[in-house]
């Protein structure tokens, strides 16, 4: 049941990074709550289908750690690809 607060854990931090980084109008608003809150739920069940349990810090560090690592990397890269391939569209369609 706690990987409950991971999955909160990292949708929190998803959407404080979304509110953070530049370009917003270039993705959805869900897109950075998601991903950090998949990879904080991600990261406590492979911790705990190791044999590490919840009274020790490797779950609660990873449920903050590991959203914060994989979220920040992967907006940035699909805000420029969405930048980039916008730009290229533009461009092939002659507007402005």
């Amino acid at each position: 049941m706690q990987i409950l607060i991971a999955f909160i854990v990292g949708a929190v931090i998803g959407l404080g990074i979304h509110f953070q980084l530049h370009q917003r109008l270039t993705r959805g608003v869900v897109v950075a709550p998601m991903i950090g809150a998949v990879s904080a739920g991600l990261a406590w069940a492979i911790l705990t289908w190791a044999g590490v349990g919840i009274d020790t810090p490797w779950p609660w560090l990873a449920a903050l750690i590991v959203p914060i690592v994989v979220t920040y990397p992967a907006i940035i890269a699909i805000s420029r690809i969405r930048v980039a391939h916008d730009a290229r569209e533009k461009t092939r369609l002659g507007i402005g």
